[in-house]
């Protein structure tokens, strides 16, 4: 076997004149497709060409995967549709090379194919691929603001058909090996060792290429377009308005056009992709995707293995951590003061076992994972220890001071406070540089965002391991310093208050939320308070309140609600009616004030200029990140700050000064807004007195 080798790509050539092509992205834990790794590719396959082989294997060296995708990074250089599409053509070009060769093609898988990644393979006649749990193979762009760029509009519904190709490139979800099989985006699945001979087999035996069956032919036909057309916008508006999330549209209008046939199929995708990029929700959205990858980065390596995790409290967090923490792999002892406090936490472990692995015996396995401990005997073996009690400062504080002398050396302290000081719950600990915060979010299975809240003897090696533990869960970490509210929730608690001041005025409950959800949030701040539970929002606030110094009452309706027992989501009532875990709405009718959205939305903003200024997160950037991530603010908006810099500092500043009039006091802008600079000029001088 001879073998010749590039600087992100090897050669070899076997004794049947099979090629096999390696990815191996250099200096790099995964492969992407940069610009110099597709130029590189260009050249071998040029090189290829020439040596009429048997046939050409491409697969990955990579432990983790074949390929991620294109490289991000090289998005954000793009400075308009001309540079967009002078990208992505050489992108398409290089593709259609591979596509071309007149030998039998093989994509030999593991791990993941995301983005260009599985365009790549597409491009391949077969694709054969490693058929465990690790397996995800996807079309991610629709969550850039784009979509397929590198062919896979044309290629993905050419292979797999209509319906399972807009699942892919519409959802950006990824599908995993049983699917993939189905529908025929790949031809093979085999075991990890037997890769190599399953994509030798199919040169040498190659069967005719897949198609899609006949069913999704038909839908193909210029005839039937117009009418599937119109039931995927339908599809897509129910969850994406097309002012704020163009690109599946663009997908939808590029198959209807086409049909995914022709050159013209491939222009017209290098032209709509090359504009979408130049759109505020793809920079917004890119931007964000960065922000996640600035996240992972921030997690820490820990002395121990953070195997074993010991959590007390089996309430809705409690458990629901204990819970995430065995899907995850851990061993975890789940402690509360008697077993029937235990068991609801442990009957929903198993419902979410059961939805998020479908195999029986991994579910099974995770619940083993899983104990019930009122004794606390894990806490003497536990690599971690997580306090998720009530928010109650003393009871909190006497729990961490029973539990710490049973730890073991070095293992993590940790505790799920919402609100309360980190150096106040430390106070009488013999180690105080152990103990750091790890506030997880509601609902955990679905909230990426876990702040690691340093306190002010909180040790590095602390919360090196608390970042770490956060990854181990597949989370994000935001490292940020013990303050009231520490950062998401100290932001939100200004937000739910004038959504609640709103209310009082007057103005339907639907409409608030109605106001929150043209504007991109998620849900409206209504019906975030009921999924929060009107108790802890209430609490919460009062915390925030008396340790900044603002007026600490909660409002009326807020009072009122929870003297009467209606709590919200988990009592079946607060501000609306819960049935089946939804709330009941009445229509949102009647009028809501022209200056609603903006009372809600900066009133939030300011809050995030005073956290900047406060220091709790190091920057603006990981503010931004903490209320997408821990939040859900409106992602294509790319943060508070960010939608504050697109709108104009100068701009907001007077509107927050004009709602100051017409309001009160809570909307004076705070004196941080001289830290930001719009495009590097610095706004001290338009602060005003």
């Amino acid at each position: 076997m001879s073998t010749e080798s590039g600087t992100h790509w090897r050669i070899e050539l076997d004794a049947e004149g099979i090629v096999w092509l390696w990815a191996d992205k250099a200096d790099a834990s995964a492969n992407v497709l940069s610009s110099e790794v597709l130029r590189e590719l260009d050249a071998h396959l040029e090189r290829i060409r020439g040596m009429r082989p048997t046939g050409l294997v491409v697969l990955s060296a990579k432990k983790g995967g074949f390929i991620a995708g294109a490289d991000i990074k090289e998005f954000t250089r793009i400075s308009d549709e001309a540079d967009g599409y002078r990208l992505i053509h050489a992108g398409q070009a290089v593709l259609d090379v591979l596509a071309a060769l007149p030998c039998p093609t093989v994509a030999a898988l593991h791990g993941f194919a995301l983005g260009g990644g599985l365009e790549l393979a597409l491009a391949c006649r077969y694709r054969v691929a490693v058929g465990d749990a690790h397996l995800a193979l996807g079309l991610p762009e629709v969550r850039l603001g784009i979509h397929p760029g590198f062919g896979g509009t044309v290629r993905t519904v050419q292979r797999i058909g209509v319906r399972p190709a807009m699942r892919l490139m519409l959802t950006g979800k990824p599908m995993r090996a049983e699917e993939a099989l189905r529908v025929g985006l790949v031809d093979r699945l085999v075991e990890a060792d037997a890769l190599r001979d399953a994509a030798r087999a199919l040169i040498r035996y190659p069967p005719a290429p897949h198609r899609p069956p006949w069913t999704q032919r038909l839908l193909g036909a210029s005839l039937a377009r117009p009418w599937v057309r119109r039931a995927l916008f339908a599809q897509v508006a129910a969850q994406a308005p097309r002012a704020h999330y163009p690109a599946p549209y663009a997908i939808i209008e590029l198959w209807s056009r086409f049909g995914a046939r022709g050159a013209a199929a491939f222009e017209a995708e290098a032209r709509s992709i090359a504009k979408l990029f130049t759109t505020e929700t793809a920079r917004n959205l890119i931007r964000v995707f960065l922000l996640q990858d600035r996240l992972k980065s921030l997690a820490g390596k820990s002395p121990l293995p953070l195997e074993r995790v010991h959590v007390v409290g089996a309430g809705v967090m409690g458990g629901d951590i204990a819970a995430w923490a065995a899907l995850r792999g851990c061993r975890v002892t789940l402690q509360d003061r008697e077993a029937a406090l235990i068991e609801p936490a442990l009957a929903r472990a198993r419902e979410l076992f059961a939805r998020r692995l479908r195999d029986p015996a991994q579910a099974a396995a995770a619940g083993e994972r899983l104990q019930s401990d009122v004794e606390g005997q894990g806490v003497s073996d536990a690599d971690v220890l997580i306090e998720a009690i009530s928010e109650n400062l003393d009871a909190k504080r006497a729990l961490l001071r029973a539990l710490e002398p049973r730890m073991k050396p070095k293992a993590l302290l940790a505790t799920n406070t919402s609100s309360i000081d980190i150096g106040l719950l430390a106070e009488g600990l013999a180690h105080p540089e152990r103990l750091v915060g790890l506030h997880f979010f509601n609902p955990v299975a679905r909230m990426p965002l876990v702040e690691v809240v340093q306190g002010p003897a909180s040790g590095a090696q602390a919360l090196h391991s608390a970042g770490a533990l956060a990854r181990k869960l597949d989370k994000l970490p935001l490292p940020c310093r013990s303050a009231p509210g520490f950062v998401v929730n100290r932001i939100l608690m200004p937000y739910l208050q004038e959504a609640m001041l709103a209310a009082q005025e007057g103005v339907p409950l639907a409409a608030i939320d109605a106001a929150a959800m043209r504007f991109g949030m998620p849900m409206g701040p209504i019906e975030l308070a009921d999924v929060v539970g009107l108790d802890v929002a209430a609490d919460v606030g009062a915390i925030v309140a008396q340790s900044l110094g603002r007026t600490a009452a909660a409002p009326r309706l807020l009072r009122e609600r929870i003297e009467t027992g209606r709590l919200g989501r988990k009592s079946g009532e607060g501000f609306y009616l819960w049935r089946d875990g939804k709330p009941v709405k009445p229509p949102a009718g009647g009028s809501a004030p022209e200056d609603l959205t903006d009372r809600l939305i900066l009133v939030l903003v300011n809050e995030c200029v005073a956290c900047l200024r406060a220091r709790i997160a190091a920057d603006a950037d990981l503010i931004d990140a903490a209320l997408v991530f821990g939040a859900g603010f409106a992602p294509f908006r790319g943060g508070p700050l960010c939608y504050a810099r697109a709108r104009g500092l100068a701009a907001t500043l007077e509107r927050l000064r004009a709602l100051a009039e017409r309001h009160g006091a809570r909307f004076q802008p705070d004196p941080g807004w001289s830290l930001l600079a719009d495009n590097g000029y610095a706004l001290a001088h338009v602060m005003g007195p």
